[in-house]
């Protein structure tokens, strides 16, 4: 039996589906200790990491022995002001991919959050968990995709082949040529986020 804590009502990735990423030159310990950093930024009160290979340790003493569990999936929850919170990924056919994911998805999110931008809501609340809900069982919601992976970048493109990649994705995206706003505006933050980098 699989010691993955995924939330209830959440799709899962086909394990047939699951990409190889060649993209994040990161370890498993890496982006752990990265994710530490980052929720520690964060100012969490507690989290946990749960993995076929982890079963929710939060340790510092953890020894990362299971790199290539069976199932690659990855789900990070934590509270913070009281509120619940939880993302997952299962993206990836690599456990240390899906976890880079949750990192940067965190890490984006709360650099969002420093902007001083009014959007009358916490960039964290599509993350937040139902009230009542037990945090063994929550509702969550899917790490979304780095900037640079948006934008067909690496990660540490210069600022004129992020604006030329922009300007080529915008344009199948964009409302005006049958795009969606949701896209367009995903393409926008994501050509934000690495200018702002």
């Amino acid at each position: 039996m699989s010691a993955l804590n995924w939330p209830t009502g959440f799709d899962r990735t086909d394990p047939t589906n699951r990409e190889r990423n060649n993209r994040y030159e990161a370890s498993l310990r890496d982006s752990i200790d990265d994710l530490d950093a980052e929720l520690e930024l964060l100012g969490v009160d507690d989290w946990r990491l749960s993995t076929d290979a982890s079963h929710q340790k939060r340790n510092p003493n953890y020894p990362y022995a299971d790199a290539n569990p069976e199932d690659p999936s990855a789900v990070v929850r934590w509270t913070m002001d009281g509120e619940q919170y939880a993302v997952a990924c299962d993206a990836y056919s690599r456990l240390r991919d899906n976890v880079r994911t949750l990192y940067l998805y965190v890490r984006e999110k709360r650099k969002m959050e420093q902007r001083p931008v009014e959007t009358g809501e916490s960039e964290f609340a599509n993350a937040r968990l139902p009230p009542g809900e037990e945090s063994a069982d929550p509702v969550s919601v899917a790490a979304s995709e780095p900037p640079h992976e948006l934008l067909g970048v690496p990660r540490d493109a210069d600022p004129e082949d992020v604006r030329e990649a922009f300007r080529r994705e915008v344009q199948r995206a964009h409302p005006d040529h049958g795009g969606s706003q949701a896209e367009f505006r995903r393409l926008k933050d994501a050509r934000e986020a690495m200018l702002d980098e």
